[in-house]
């Protein structure tokens, strides 16, 4: 599958039925939830409403119904003045969070027109400050077909130290938990059993991790799938919401940097699907996932990097841009 040109925002692939969608969160600050808010209805249109505290819905906007808050378990507690105190204080390192509807990539540039006007109204990325832990989530809807949604879990486990390489993560941003990546046990069990039934992948990840600090967490999705059993299985279950999607969450957002924008993102994701896609590459790295771990053993950081160049030559040799 040669490399395509660059598409600002490609729909995602479509094996039946209507096209897929893409919810967005974007974590910044600088700005409060309230300012946020009315600067989202003045950019998209809408109303805005308090729906909690320190929490709004922008109603009737261009893009549905969107949603600010202050994103900490904190602001749902009573609002008592040693509380309120604290989120103020607090502010610096609890981000603001804009959540969307399930968009359609034609949508996709309206939102990212939003962005822009965050940053000029002042809105701060993870990078301006050491303990930002602030970040970009897509929750793309999962295909219709349970093979497809196998496959991309598949290529995800395959390409995650490529993305990392060519997404570099901040170096003040690598040891936050939630940038942990999969572990190598869980890749070695979908590698062993690809095209996975739904059942089958919630066994093989629930054995394997039960974290959702990871950049794809997969814990929503398995609720969706099987809400009684996910109960069972995993603890503190309460705490996830179930989705009908991926949980794709890119450990930091640079809203605040004029070269960056939510394409970014969008496609670095759209290469775990394109690979999907392609059955024959997508299995031959299967392979040498195996022959890579036999002559390895267990995988350290620099064997990490060492398979994710490994990768990026193979998909070089089959037409891709490299990551490196």
């Amino acid at each position: 599958m040669r490399q395509q040109p660059h598409t600002p925002f490609p729909p995602l692939p479509v094996d039946t039925g209507p096209e897929r969608r893409c919810g967005v969160e974007i974590e910044f600050s600088g700005l409060t939830e309230d300012a946020a808010a009315d600067l989202v209805a003045r950019t998209l249109g809408g109303n805005v409403t308090e729906c909690g505290h320190r929490a709004y819905e922008i109603r009737d906007t261009s893009l549905g119904t969107m949603k600010v808050e202050l994103d900490t378990a904190l602001r749902k507690a009573s609002a008592r003045p040693l509380i309120e105190m604290g989120l103020d204080l607090a502010r610096r390192v609890v981000p603001v969070e804009l959540i969307t509807p399930p968009l359609t990539s034609a949508q996709m540039p309206v939102l990212d027109g939003l962005r822009t006007a965050l940053r000029d109204a002042g809105a701060q990325g993870s990078r301006d400050g050491l303990f930002f832990g602030f970040g970009v989530h897509l929750n793309p809807e999962v295909p219709e077909l349970p093979t497809h949604t196998a496959r991309i879990i598949l290529a995800y486990a395959l390409l995650e130290d490529w993305l990392h390489m060519a997404n570099p993560v901040d170096p003040t941003r690598r040891f936050l938990p939630f940038v942990s990546p999969w572990p190598h046990s869980l890749i070695d069990a979908l590698v062993a059993e690809p095209d996975s039934s739904p059942d089958a992948l919630f066994a093989i990840y629930a054995d394997h991790t039960q974290t959702r600090n990871h950049g794809l967490d997969l814990m929503p999705l398995f609720r969706h799938l099987d809400p009684g059993r996910f109960e069972v299985v995993v603890p503190n279950a309460s705490a996830i919401s179930a989705r009908p999607a991926f949980h794709y969450r890119l450990p930091d957002c640079r809203i605040d940097e004029s070269d960056w924008s939510l394409d970014v993102p969008w496609q670095a994701w759209m290469q775990v699907e394109r690979l999907a896609l392609d059955k024959d590459l997508l299995f031959s790295l299967c392979d040498d996932w195996q022959a890579f771990r036999y002559a390895t053993g267990v995988l350290g950081g620099q064997s990490r990097r060492q398979w994710a160049h490994h990768v990026d030559a193979r998909l070089i040799s089959d037409g891709w841009k490299s990551a490196a």
